[in-house]
């Protein structure tokens, strides 16, 4: 009887000593403490989702820190009393695993999740009595707010909760009475401005990466790293208008990069990252007539590929490019790839290749901008990991010049009424960098040190033009107010990790200077 039990014993004793070995079980400590608010399936609940894709770049000791100490003005508690070191590493390791299985989030899924604000009254004419033109929002990501500026007295008229992760930049309607604004985790919330209210709130995808409007205001596009979809919701009511499954030609499933409004075409225009394919979306029944592959301009009426309202348009490329510039008229765009080392210009028109450009350093063709330069028109973008700025000729599509910087940039800015770009050093140790380009010489004739050692980034003009708002991005950081003429700082407003700035005139009028 005593072997047995000294089994039995010696059994116990090694299982408990693998236990120990293998320490503490993220999964289980996520189920008790976590999936309340985010799901047992981590897509997310009251809280985000929490799977890689939608953590950005909270990955490591900065996830753990989150789950230890919480986040301020958010449901979020700090776990530090509840859990150890080593159960929060745990916990931090599962979040950050991804999924067994790609999740589905259906018409019906995404249905479930709308809410209209019981409390939101429209207002008649706007509750303020600053120009609802020159508002401009700043998208504060230190704790999930956005702070409307009015944008005469730099007065803050309200300052609304967002949700979690705010990614790419917030959409006007047209007549620039209500935003949009997208997470990362594919929510979308419709904000009045008139009215300084939340109209309520919709999850279009699992991860998302930005969102466009279309020309006539009807119809808001998600585009959806997962699952692998666009979604188009009515701008009324934030309801499913359609969702479109994203596959090429030859049937593999892609992500959506990014999707973009094309104005004068009356459509969507989507960047895909897994298909060597463009594809352009009609936001209207009779809008551009599209057409399959490369089809004589004089033809193009007669070939289409789809017809009537979101009728799709595939234009095939050499690679994927997922990252996309625009030409003023929206007939030209030019797109590259995070890998690639060149630019590729493609006739949206003709729907082919038309030129190359050598744009090495991994441009970032999103926040490129467009001036007239010594009598014709230019575009510039800013360059990831070289510290350099390319000005492009629009109407040969030549390189210009290369500007050095003193550090690779992140953001480009300007308006017809200033004399200058505004291009920032987002990386590296020059990060609190500004540099001030004069239009005609293409010279860098300033360069700012507002906050030394902190990042200083994202320019944003008024309606006007005469002043410009640069972000401190940091969590304790503010938003600096520069006379744009002279340069000259006007004054600070204190905000928690302000990132973008949106005005709604420079934005519902395509001004110049605005990347788009």
């Amino acid at each position: 009887m005593i072997r047995p039990i000294v089994f039995f014993s010696l059994l116990a004793t090694s299982t408990l000593a693998t236990t120990a070995i293998a320490g503490p079980d993220g999964a289980m400590i996520y189920a008790d403490q976590c999936a309340s608010c985010h799901a047992e399936t981590r897509l997310g609940g009251t809280g985000p989702a929490l799977i890689p894709e939608s953590l950005g770049r909270l990955r490591g000791e900065g996830l753990e820190a989150i789950i230890a100490g919480g986040r301020v003005a958010t449901q979020m508690p700090a776990f530090k009393a509840t859990l150890n070191a080593a159960e929060i590493n745990a916990v931090a390791a599962y979040i950050a695993t991804p999924l067994a299985e790609a999740p589905s989030w259906s018409v019906a899924d995404i249905a479930s999740t709308r809410s209209l604000d019981a409390d939101y009254i429209a207002a008649t004419a706007p509750v303020f009595s600053a120009d609802p033109m020159n508002i401009t929002l700043v998208v504060e990501t230190g704790d999930h707010h956005v702070s409307v500026l009015d944008g005469d007295t730099f007065e803050v008229l309200d300052r609304f909760e967002t949700p979690f992760a705010v990614h790419g930049g917030p959409k006007y309607s047209p007549d620039g009475r209500y935003v949009f604004i997208m997470s990362r985790d594919g929510w979308v919330q419709k904000y009045d401005i008139w009215s300084l209210q939340q109209v309520g709130r919709v999850r279009a995808g699992l991860n998302s990466r930005n969102i466009a409007m279309s020309n006539d205001g009807k119809w808001l596009a998600v585009a959806n790293y997962l699952p692998r979809t666009l979604t188009v919701l009515s701008t009324e009511d934030l309801s499913v208008a359609r969702t479109i499954d994203i596959a090429g030609d030859d049937g593999t499933p892609s992500r959506v990069s990014a999707v973009y409004q094309a104005p004068q075409r009356s459509s969507f225009v989507l960047a895909l990252k897994d298909v060597p394919e463009i594809w352009e979306v009609a936001t209207s029944a009779d809008g551009t007539a599209f057409h399959a592959g490369f089809v004589p301009v004089a033809a193009a009426q007669s070939a289409s590929e789809e017809e009537g309202l979101f009728a799709r348009r595939r234009i095939k490329i050499s690679a994927p490019l997922d990252d996309f510039f625009f030409t003023p008229d929206y007939s030209n765009l030019i797109g590259t790839n995070r890998e690639g080392d060149k630019g590729v210009v493609v006739n949206l028109d003709q729907g082919r290749e038309i030129a190359e450009l050598p744009l090495p350093g991994m441009p970032h063709l999103g926040s490129g901008i467009t001036w007239t330069s010594q009598g014709r028109k230019v575009m510039a973008t800013p360059h990831l990991q070289e510290g350099v700025l390319s000005v492009i000729d629009l109407e040969t599509f030549k390189l210009v010049k290369t500007i050095q910087m003193e550090g690779p940039g992140f953001f480009l800015r300007s308006h017809e009424n200033s004399a200058y770009v505004w291009a920032d050093v987002f990386f590296g140790p020059n990060k609190g960098k500004m540099h001030i380009i004069d239009k005609e010489s293409l010279e860098i004739i300033r360069t700012l040190d507002p906050a030394p050692g902190s990042t200083v980034a994202h320019t944003e003009f008024t309606k006007d033009g005469r002043h410009a708002l640069v972000s401190i991005w940091e969590d304790d950081g503010a938003v600096i107010v520069y006379d744009s003429a002279s340069l000259e700082e006007v004054k600070r407003l204190p905000m928690r990790k302000p990132s973008g700035k949106y005005n709604v005139w420079n934005k519902i009028s395509f001004s110049d200077g605005t990347s788009h």
